[in-house]
């Protein structure tokens, strides 16, 4: 996907592999299913947190993850080329949304209740929101300029730390 998706044909996909429009098209039906199976194993290795009994570490693996997998890697050529298209094209961003987000979504929300449990983050702590305040400036970034840094990354989780962390006993409020 080294030009944008607007130009990307199966046909290309099918001379560059060397086989037939036909075979592609028996394991892939679209040019959409086939850049969301790209996209779910490019963003794979890069959803998971890993725990590690500290929250905020948690928290900061939940920006450096993206920021790495759209610096570093594969992933991040393939999303920036389909970004526009995941925003208007309901056949792409619709199955995008439903398992590379979600499962963003969903290992974000395990950092949050393990922050809670630990009793390092409020009890409202909300994930959703907090996926979009941990991986939003990411991807804002990303469409927009900016660079993407370490100091990028402490800052969110400054932030959402101040927001969302648990007060403790005996602080005045």
């Amino acid at each position: 996907m080294e030009r944008n998706f607007a130009e990307f044909r199966i046909e290309h996909v099918a001379t560059r592999a060397g086989v037939s429009k036909a075979a592609i098209y028996r394991r892939w039906p679209s040019r959409q299913a086939l850049a969301q199976e790209l996209l779910v194993e490019l963003a794979g290795p890069h959803i998971e947190i890993v725990e590690t009994g500290d929250t905020r570490d948690e928290l900061l693996a939940c920006v450096v993850n993206p920021m790495r997998a759209v610096t570093d890697t594969p992933f991040g050529p393939v999303i920036r080329s389909l970004l526009s298209q995941i925003a208007t094209d309901p056949r792409l961003g619709d199955p995008f949304r439903a398992t590379v987000v979600q499962a963003r979504r969903d290992e974000i929300a395990r950092v949050v209740e393990r922050g809670i449990a630990r009793g390092d983050l409020r009890t409202d702590a909300d994930p959703r929101i907090a996926t979009e305040l941990l991986v939003g400036p990411v991807y804002f970034r990303v469409m927009f300029g900016g660079e993407l840094t370490s100091d990028f990354a402490e800052r969110i989780v400054d932030a959402v730390w101040r927001g969302y962390a648990a007060v403790e006993d005996g602080a005045s409020g």
